[in-house]
């Protein structure tokens, strides 16, 4: 192939390259502006009411007992510096995700990885009281705070 031609060609494919990464780029922007992506960056649980689907949890919190001490994040978002980013990207993905395509069950409910955190959490959060509790139990596995206290970080009586 001559050299003026193979110019062409790769001229061309820079090009068709640029336009799809612009594509690919401004979709990505404009659907991050569109689903107000940069409050979930906060810590303010309102961020969590973008989605319709969340008014549920978001009402239920608003009346539970944790509401005047712990925020979404709090409870369901890691607390390792580095895990609440993992978490965070984690969450907002399979959200993204499931709420574009509309593949989601209702009432919402928590992905395996979202209920060891939370459980995680828990224990970081009321260690004084499980020095009490832990030599109940036969395993730290078998805790599951959410299974006899689901009232309390949600007032309504379905699990999240």
């Amino acid at each position: 192939m001559p050299s003026r031609r193979k110019a062409f060609v790769a001229g061309w494919g820079a090009m068709v390259l640029c336009a799809l990464v612009g594509i690919f780029l401004g979709t990505g922007v404009f659907t991050f502006h569109t689903a107000k992506g940069i409050s979930y960056f906060s810590n303010d649980p309102k961020a969590c009411v973008n989605c319709h689907i969340m008014r549920e949890p978001f009402d239920s919190w608003v009346k539970s007992s944790h509401h005047a001490v712990a925020t979404c994040n709090d409870c369901h978002v890691s607390h390792h510096p580095i895990g609440k980013w993992v978490s965070k990207a984690d969450n907002g993905f399979r959200h993204s995700w499931a709420f574009t395509f509309q593949n989601f069950h209702e009432p919402i409910q928590m992905h395996p990885r979202g209920e060891r955190t939370l459980r995680q959490n828990c224990i970081d959060c009321h260690q004084d009281v499980l020095t009490e509790v832990m030599p109940h139990l036969l395993l730290e596995a078998d805790m599951d705070c959410v299974r006899c206290h689901q009232a309390v970080g949600h007032a309504a009586k379905s699990k999240y």
